[in-house]
């Protein structure tokens, strides 16, 4: 466990909003309307047979006040024990999240958000991305007070090959450290797991994902998290562990 802090406050940017978003799982609050952002981060995943490198940019766009669509590019490289290094684009991916529910106190929210995604295969190789599509469709439900921040996430994904697609379910739990100021100066811890069933092989895979989030202003913020695999049943090639180091960015 010390080593796992030692590699989130490496890759924590140095130097000098309240509850931030959670790290690996999908955020209920919006940008505000017409609010537009980027996110980029880095990870690196270490597994049996080979390690994979990922860089994706994602780029939110608020259309309406409960309506946020965005795009997903990945850039990704594979490096197999046994073959050459793989470099370039790997599956695009086009998002929509719909706020359903939405029940605001004071210093705290509730909210429960509509999300569909859809996959595309434009991988320019093989090992990059499977040639399939797929669609994503789920909910996203969120507790958000200046003390914590609880969030989960369940969904089905549905592919167009055999018509079996797997479950999803994600929980986060955030708290920050420094108390409510502006401009925002904020720390944040996170604890959260991820869970994915592949109902007709019976593929399942579980892990934990400590994190740490920092945000010096109202418009940035660095985030960092250890991936560590606590149950992956079926699985072909098994995940060791990963490490994400990431920044997002509000334009407006």
């Amino acid at each position: 466990m010390r080593f796992i802090f030692f590699m989130l406050f490496l890759f924590l940017p140095t130097g000098v909003f309240a509850q931030g978003p959670p790290i690996t799982v999908d955020t209920p609050i919006m940008l505000g309307l017409s609010g537009s952002g980027v996110r980029t981060f880095g990870k690196f995943v270490s597994k049996e047979k080979s390690k994979v490198y990922i860089q994706p940019i994602v780029l939110p766009y608020n259309i309406l006040p409960k309506v946020q669509v965005g795009v997903q590019l990945p850039l990704k490289a594979v490096f197999p024990d046994d073959n050459e290094a793989v470099f370039g684009l790997s599956n695009v991916l086009l998002f929509g999240k719909f706020e359903l529910f939405k029940i605001d106190g004071k210093a705290e929210t509730f909210r429960v958000l509509g999300v569909l995604k859809q996959s595309f295969p434009t991988a320019t190789h093989v090992a990059l991305g499977e040639d399939i599509f797929r669609t994503y469709t789920g909910l996203v439900i969120g507790r958000v007070t200046s003390r914590l921040g609880l969030y989960s996430n369940v969904g089905y994904t549905f592919t167009n090959k055999n018509g079996v697609g797997s479950i999803r379910y994600d929980l986060s739990l955030g708290v920050p450290l420094l108390s409510q100021q502006y401009p925002p100066h904020q720390l944040n811890l996170f604890l959260e797991s991820s869970g994915d069933y592949n109902i007709e092989p019976g593929r399942h895979s579980i892990s934990l994902s400590p994190g740490i989030q920092y945000i010096p202003g109202r418009r940035i913020l660095f985030e960092s998290s250890v991936q560590i695999p606590i149950l992956q049943k079926r699985a072909l090639n098994p995940t060791r562990f990963s490490i994400l180091f990431g920044t997002r960015f509000l334009f407006n």
